[in-house]
């Protein structure tokens, strides 16, 4: 069973990543989102790029799958988070592909650990033959 989303503002967004140009999309929403919640230039960059790289795993390696994406607010903080979501083959080693370096397919094997470390919140869940469900969220400092 996946983890439980977090808990996105009235504004929450939701669309299909399917395609390269939905994740093109991706990026451009969450670039949105992330000037509206007025993170940083630098925050900004970080939360686009690590956006994108979930956005291709979820096409290339899920097979396609959903973006959720809103503001959050918690503790009188207010951030963006981004759930991507398929109904891929899952992946058998979490320690395996989170580890720098480590690629499943043809890449540099720095999408999922990168994007961990682009955000302030990142968690994965996985069932092998049951998808796979990444959210991040990066905080307005």
């Amino acid at each position: 069973m996946k983890a439980p989303l977090p808990d996105l503002d009235a504004d929450e967004e939701t669309m299909p990543i399917d395609s390269n140009d939905d994740v093109v999309r991706a990026r451009q929403l969450v670039r949105t989102l992330a000037q509206r919640c007025k993170l940083s230039l630098v925050d900004q960059t970080k939360l686009v790029t690590a956006a994108s790289e979930l956005a291709r795993n979820t096409l290339v390696y899920g097979g396609g799958g959903v973006l959720r994406i809103g503001l959050v607010r918690r503790a009188g903080r207010t951030g963006v988070s981004a759930i991507f979501d398929d109904d891929g083959p899952g992946i058998p080693d979490i320690d395996q592909a989170l580890t720098d370096g480590w690629t499943s397919g043809g890449g540099l094997g720095l999408g999922l650990s990168g994007a961990r470390r682009l955000v302030d919140e990142f968690t994965l869940d996985t069932e092998v033959g049951g998808g796979t469900r990444v959210a991040v969220t990066k905080w307005a400092r």
